[in-house]
């Protein structure tokens, strides 16, 4: 069996792991029409011909899409010419979200002239709006679902050469699809999670490489996102011989097993049913199994081994903005293999992970040539990644700072460093969401000393005093004094070693840094207010810097702040 854990979001003081997707990242069983050596072999050839490649995956989409308006506003008609990535990069300018925002409004609004692609996007998708507060439009198109399968295929290849997964497996996937609704204009929008998994292609597609899921479609497809985790665990737990909000959940899951009923708690008409279809009759025997298990784990650790004794790997994204999380689920893993998700976003997918052996610390994942024409914009010593696709992106800025760390035959392997727009910054320093997460996990071993845990954190460069400073936002698993806290603030201001910031706070053109340690569920109602948004709980990530257009979760965090802790570690 495979665990699928997505996306992890620790909250509460008592230890909780809330487990969560942010795509339809599978961990499949080898089924006889799938060819694990023969994929291998082909991103094999693919990679040792990458420039090759590349080149004709640029002129296959701008073949495709030679009739859109926005590429023959720029002289581009896809066949007439003699050099189609010179004329390319030479015409097209580099962009953000912001420039195509007009273009992707009149899809949604209903044009269905060739704006951005050749044929109307039979659907849009929305970010997740956690690093600029507001979720954005992105053309979703049958090529961006073919990309999905191929990397699926692909990665799981790889991960099934290394961890062979038994036919007779299932799956623990926690997902969580969002509706979609229809604009204005009759486009269909939902989050990229949603539109992949509605998708009519996608189960005949990912049949040949997919296990079972435990969970029925319509807890998947369940309006209620609490109710669903609920019952993608109790589904786990039915199946678990095959194959948390956890702890707090735990008992309750293990009376709905005992006595065959389900909790109270599930009032989804359509979930009710189909969960009842698993509970067909009590089961003292396994609900006594799952009761030991539990009591018998110290501080839950090894705690999905223990349910799950055929589990072979833990897959998910543990790279980012879910990095700070890999120590808590490690704890919960035990000895189980943590197995980090491949690279894409919202606007489309890029990069496998290959080498899934190595550690969520040190994962690189190798670039996919005919998913996208890719551009490295140098930033220092490392690259921001530019996308064109073929779903009317072209020469698009994700934001994405990245390590080209090796080679994959002649294809790029990639490590994800930070979002190029998420860095704290007031004077001559720029520290980065990596930078911060540091700063947070040394500053956390003093608070960890009094049995204390950080249970999340934020930031928010804080201009409104002369000099301007930085505010780190604490949620915390107990109580403490406040010397301890003070120590911690200490911590964090000396975390930051970039230059810039250290001579500056020397200067005192940096004021001292700001611990404000918040009210518990505090970073519970920052979620809440994203899934209210539109984002579907998959795809939704802890902003870590807050910025001022950021003004609901700015107020949000500051109204639940219950003490202040300025540094005196420069003074």
């Amino acid at each position: 069996m495979v665990l699928i854990f997505l996306k992890i979001i620790i909250k509460s003081s008592v230890f909780i792991l809330l487990l969560l997707t942010k795509s339809i990242a599978m961990l499949e069983k080898k089924a006889e029409t799938f060819n694990m050596n023969r994929v291998i072999d082909e991103f094999d050839e693919m990679t040792r011909n990458a420039d090759q490649v590349q080149k004709q995956t640029l002129k296959e989409i701008l073949h495709k899409n030679k009739s859109a308006i926005y590429l023959r506003n720029f002289g581009i008609n896809g066949d007439n010419t003699t050099d189609p990535e010179g004329d390319f990069k030479a015409l097209v300018p580099l962009v953000t979200d912001s420039e195509l925002e007009p273009y992707i409004k009149r899809m949604v609004d209903g044009d269905t002239s060739p704006i951005l692609t050749g044929h109307p996007a039979p659907a849009i998708s929305l970010s997740s709006g956690t690093s600029q507060g507001r979720p954005k439009f992105v053309p979703f198109t049958d090529e961006l679902m073919e990309n999905t399968l191929q990397l699926f295929r692909t990665a799981f290849a790889f991960r099934n050469r290394e961890f062979p997964i038994d036919d007779n497996g299932r799956a623990l996937q926690f997902i969580f699809s969002s509706k979609q609704y229809i604009s204005t204009g009759g486009v269909p929008i939902g989050t990229a999670t949603t539109n992949v998994y509605r998708n009519p292609n996608f189960k005949a597609g990912m049949r040949s490489i997919q296990s079972l899921c435990c969970s029925p479609d319509e807890v998947i497809f369940s309006p209620d996102v609490h109710q669903a985790l609920y019952c993608h665990l109790l589904s786990g737990i039915l199946f678990r011989d095959q194959v948390q909000t956890f702890e707090h959940v735990w008992e309750e899951i293990v009376t709905d097993i005992k006595h065959g009923v389900l909790s109270s708690r599930i009032t989804v008409p359509s979930v009710r049913t189909a969960m009842s279809k698993l509970l067909t009759a009590p089961n003292p025997e396994l609900a006594e199994t799952i009761r030991d298990k539990c009591l018998s784990l110290s501080n839950w650790y090894g705690l999905i081994p223990a349910l799950f004794p055929n589990a072979k790997y833990v897959y998910g994204i543990m790279t980012g903005s879910m990095e700070p999380y890999v120590k808590k689920l490690r704890h919960y893993a035990g000895d189980l293999p943590l197995v980090s998700h491949d690279y894409g976003s919202s606007e489309g997918w890029i990069a496998a992970n290959v080498t899934p052996r190595l550690s969520p610390e040190e994962a690189t994942f190798a670039v996919i040539p005919n998913l996208g024409y890719f551009e490295f914009l140098l930033v220092s010593d490392e690259y921001e990644v530019v996308l064109t696709n073929y779903a009317g992106l072209y020469r698009y800025r994700l934001g994405d700072v990245v390590k080209i760390m090796s080679f994959y035959n002649k294809t790029p392997q990639l490590k994800f460093v930070c979002r190029r727009n998420l860095i704290l910054s007031i004077n001559i320093d720029k520290n980065t969401e990596r930078d911060l997460q540091l700063s947070v996990e040394s500053a956390a071993k003093r608070l960890s000393e009094e049995k204390i845990e950080v249970i999340d954190f934020s930031s928010h460069v804080d201009l409104s005093t002369e000099p301007g400073h930085y505010v780190i936002f604490w949620e915390i698993s107990g109580e403490t004094n406040e010397d301890v806290l003070q120590d911690c603030c200490n911590c964090l201001d000396k975390g930051f070693i970039d230059a810039g910031y250290m001579s500056s706070r020397k200067c005192k053109t940096i004021g001292a840094l700001e611990l404000r340690v918040l009210e518990k569920g505090t970073f519970k109602k920052i979620q809440e207010h994203f899934l209210g948004l539109g984002s579907s709980a998959g795809q939704f990530k802890m902003p870590r810097c807050v910025k001022p257009s950021n003004a609901k979760v700015l107020q949000i965090l500051c109204e639940n702040v219950v003490s202040r802790f300025f540094s005196t570690a420069f003074e």
